[in-house]
């Protein structure tokens, strides 16, 4: 018997399709929030076997005191975004890629694998079944989508579980940063290792993230929006900011990413890398950066992720002093200002997608 008890088994009283009204939101002025929504979808493994999944009304998890994600972090997730195009569809971006990434850390953390059938049925159920919450076009703001894997049930030792549960819960959220749209922030290069050689620094697990959380305050402390890691072995190289991948545009026009094996493999950068290089015409490069040495051939700078999507760095602190792009480094590049606007009009529709990368959620 599951150790788990109301996480899925309150299914909805209504369809949840026949409310297609918008809610009463100030879409604009949204944040990087949770706000509770109507569904979310849940399916559970047991004996080797995943359920087929069902929508709940119940955000709460009933979860049993020795399930391993409580003790020993045996979960991961991801993260992905729904947006409304022009012409009314609701558009997800290579959901594919989300899945195959979940699956690379399930790997690594000894749980299952969800298959994809499962994974997209499921992303797709929750953003349906919330297609309210789904921002309109033009708002600014879209809906994340958290895909996560917990490891449940009874347990005391150092093993991993038996019963794992998949859910996926949305929410409407805005710009990541409070800063919003493509404003420019700033990074503090952090005295603290994000993640070790080997380590699972290139998996999305929930245990890489709680100790960035010291970092990135005193990042802040320092005035910048968020703490940049250099490689734990020999702190020369660049290798991501605590919560998004980097991108770089050199004074020779190329457009440059670190390479790492303790990175996180960003699907945004890869699509950024690629719009570069494809759309652009720019010679694109994936290796090590080092940061001391190479810092006088930055011309732009910017963090990205599906959170971030695209967000310019204005100034960067490094060896207690503040390095500026242009003058006082509030402004936004053309480059990072082409790539953004290349991205957002493939995730929204508005540009035809050449690359086939946007998946439609079926009404």
């Amino acid at each position: 018997m599951l150790c788990i008890m109301g996480a899925f088994l309150n299914q909805p009283n209504q369809d949840p399709m026949n409310a297609q009204e918008k809610k009463a939101i100030d879409w604009k002025s949204l944040g990087f929030e949770y706000t509770k929504t109507d569904y979310r979808f849940s399916a559970l493994y047991e004996n080797g076997q995943w359920s087929e999944g069902e929508l709940s009304t119940d955000e709460f998890l009933h979860l049993h005191e020795g399930s391993p994600a409580l003790h020993y972090a045996q979960q991961c997730f991801e993260g992905m975004k729904a947006q409304t195009s022009k012409d009314g569809r609701v558009l997800l971006f290579r959901p594919q890629m989300n899945c195959q990434r979940m699956q690379n850390t399930s790997d690594r953390l000894s749980m299952p694998r969800v298959p994809e059938e499962l994974f997209l049925h499921g992303v797709k159920e929750a953003v349906r079944a919330n297609i309210n919450w789904v921002p309109p076009y033009g708002s600014g703001a879209s809906l994340y989508i958290r895909p996560l894997l917990i490891g449940i049930g009874e347990n005391m030792g150092l093993r991993p579980a038996k019963q794992y549960m998949f859910r996926v819960m949305v929410s409407p959220v805005g710009p990541y940063y409070k800063t919003g749209g493509l404003s420019v922030i700033k990074l503090a290069v952090s005295d603290f290792d994000r993640a070790a050689p080997h380590g699972t620094g290139d998996v999305k697990a929930g245990a890489n993230y709680p100790g960035g959380l010291y970092a990135t305050r005193k990042a802040q402390e320092l005035g910048a929006n968020e703490a940049l890691y250099l490689d734990a072995a020999e702190r020369r190289h660049i290798e991501e900011a605590g919560s998004a991948n980097i991108i770089i545009c050199t004074r020779d026009n190329k457009l440059i990413t670190p390479r790492s094996a303790a990175i996180l493999p960003s699907i945004t950068r890869r699509s950024i890398m690629d719009i570069a290089r494809q759309e652009l015409g720019m010679e694109t490069e994936e290796r090590a950066i080092d940061l001391r040495a190479e810092l006088d051939s930055f011309v732009e700078v910017a963090a990205c992720g599906t959170a971030a999507v695209l967000s310019p760095v204005g100034k960067i602190w490094f060896d207690d002093a503040w390095h500026s792009f242009y003058g006082e480094g509030e402004e936004v590049g053309p480059v990072m200002q082409q790539l953004y606007d290349l991205l957002c009009q493939i995730q929204s529709g508005e540009k035809e997608d050449n690359f086939g990368w946007t998946m439609e959620v079926p009404m």
